[in-house]
């Protein structure tokens, strides 16, 4: 596309803003005024917010759409952020917070925060570079990336952009399980370290904003892990209809705990379940050996409604028992977000939109730079809160905000 000269993004910027977002930028309170985003070479955006106004300001309607939208009334898409707002800290002071340490293990890999990346498709719609500048800026930042089984560019040209990255690899289960097993197979090869197999995906969620812009992946790109394959595969698509014919043709429905105990047959990848909301779910997947629970409702994109995923994630952490990590994505757009999930017994959170914002931004830097100020956030929530690393976030640090209103 061609690019926008500087003063019609200030101003597309600007008239985007003056509506709430559908994703991240559900703004609430009294400070309603519009949302300003930098363009051309002004200043770097100071949070997620302007990050989003920008790309809904820069991108064809098609891509941001894609990546901004969630289910039917996307219900679940507002509350994923409504209910971290709802959740109030409870500091502690008069602690030395002159140094904060935010490392901590994932699976046993060390990592500088427990911020990590969710895997998000089709990246170069939103940046020409796409997953690679990603895997890169997640390699600098010392963080995990989790690439999409429907990356644009193959897995092995991802781990070559940052070979010492730490990365995972999501896996969609197809009918074909020579296909299947070809994924894991080069997944392990290129060095991923774990399969984050989606569990929530047997039809896709019904997209109206999809529905109404007959979404396809533009012609110029394709589905880089299924280049060989030709077809539905490498497009995302199916002859006659998008990408919910395409799941619908391809992606396996009779998906079952037996097919997780049979992915742990076929590779020595650590295995981590993406789409757990539930204790009955999360006792299923402790009983079948996973490694990782990762608490999700797929960005609010499947079945509209459901939980957010900081008030599903007591009852899985509560399962669970500490018998495999639990980590949680959905909504979180801040530091503060990430330390009340934490404090509620997530080892980790993971992102997703808020960083292909940064990539539809400025690529690479947008990436490291939407994670450097979600560390920063972090650290000084750390500090505000008492806190020197992340073994000192306790459950007592977050409560809901009904129980200050019931002392009034």
């Amino acid at each position: 596309r061609e690019p926008l000269s500087s003063p019609v993004r200030s101003l597309l910027c600007t008239m985007a803003a003056t509506q709430p977002q559908a994703g991240c930028g559900n703004i609430e309170g009294p400070a309603g005024e519009g949302i300003r985003c930098p363009a051309g070479a002004g200043p770097t955006p100071v949070n997620i917010w302007e990050y989003e106004a920008y790309a809904k300001a820069t991108l064809p309607k098609n891509a941001f759409d894609y990546y901004a939208s969630g289910a039917n009334d996307m219900i679940t898409l507002r509350e994923n952020r409504a209910a971290f707002n709802r959740l109030r800290m409870r500091p502690r002071i008069l602690r030395d917070v002159s140094t904060v340490d935010l490392r901590t293990t994932i699976l046993g890999d060390e990592v500088s925060m427990p911020i990590l990346l969710s895997p998000t498709a089709m990246q170069q719609m939103a940046h020409d570079e796409g997953e690679k500048a990603t895997s890169r800026a997640a390699h600098r930042m010392g963080t995990l990336m989790t690439l999409s089984s429907w990356s644009t560019i193959p897995l092995e040209e991802v781990a070559a952009a940052a070979p010492d990255g730490l990365r995972w690899f999501q896996l969609y289960v197809y009918k074909d399980r020579e296909v299947t097993l070809d994924l894991i197979q080069r997944a392990e090869a290129a060095g991923y370290k774990a399969l984050a197999v989606t569990v929530d995906t047997p039809v896709l969620g019904r997209r109206e904003a999809d529905l109404r812009n007959q979404f396809k992946l533009p012609s110029h790109l394709t589905m880089g892990n299924f280049i060989g394959k030709g077809g539905s595969h490498a497009k995302g698509t199916t002859a006659d209809g998008g990408l919910a014919k395409y799941v619908a043709s391809l992606i396996d429905k009779t998906l079952n705990w037996d097919d997780i105990e049979w992915l742990k047959t076929v590779t020595k990848m650590k295995i981590v379940v993406k789409g757990v909301i539930t204790a009955e779910d999360a006792l299923d997947a402790v009983k079948h050996g996973v490694d990782g629970i990762l608490v999700s409702n797929h960005g609010a994109r499947q079945l509209d409604t459901v939980p957010a995923t900081i008030e599903a994630l007591p009852e899985v952490v509560q399962a669970v028992a500490g018998r495999c990590e639990v980590y949680l994505d959905g909504g979180v757009c801040r530091g503060t977000d990430a330390l009340k999930a934490l404090a509620l017994g997530a080892r980790a959170v993971l992102i997703g939109r808020p960083y292909v914002w940064g990539l539809a931004h400025s690529g690479e830097e947008g990436v490291f730079n939407v994670l450097s100020l979600l560390r920063d956030e972090l650290y000084m929530a750390l500090q505000l809160c008492g806190c020197t690393k992340i073994g000192d976030v306790t459950r007592s640090m977050v409560c809901h905000h009904t129980e200050y209103q019931s002392k009034l």
